[in-house]
């Protein structure tokens, strides 16, 4: 098991012993337990407690810096459009295929609209617009999408 993986699932179980649903760590301490760098905690945060995963996570750096994570249940629609919302003017490929991965798992878009948005966003389909426009227009193509599906 890695270094990520151990991680999240010590949060895991922090946030099933927490009661609520929430937890607070400061990210220094974690990454001393863990014995890593404190980008290696933002990873985690990012990739594993998401909001298409159910999470909402604050963070503030600093002295007094924490990490809060809060697990939330949120309806199909809502979570759309929360990741609508957090996409940026442009996506790359990876960053897409995580985002389609974790709404398929969570159950807000079928396999296989998500099978034919990969293939439509992909760098075959995409292959007459040159490369430095490729990621604006995948998270154009991302978006309006999604947005039919809210």
């Amino acid at each position: 098991m890695g270094i990520s993986d151990l991680i999240a699932s010590f949060l895991q179980e922090c946030l099933d012993a927490s009661g609520d649903g929430v937890l607070e760590v400061q990210r220094n301490d974690l990454a001393q337990k863990f014995n890593c760098v404190p980008s290696q905690i933002n990873y985690v945060m990012s990739t594993r407690f998401s909001p298409e995963r159910g999470y909402i996570v604050e963070s503030r750096r600093g002295g007094n810096g924490f990490i809060r994570i809060t697990r939330v249940q949120v309806d199909r629609q809502t979570l759309l459009m929360h990741v609508i919302n957090s996409l940026g003017s442009q996506i790359d490929l990876p960053s897409a295929r995580a985002i389609l991965s974790n709404l398929n798992q969570a159950g807000a878009l079928d396999a296989e609209l998500v099978r034919v948005l990969l293939a439509a966003i992909g760098d075959k389909a995409l292959a007459a617009v040159p490369r430095e426009l490729r990621d604006p227009v995948r998270a154009g193509i991302l978006k309006n999408v999604l947005i039919l599906q809210v």
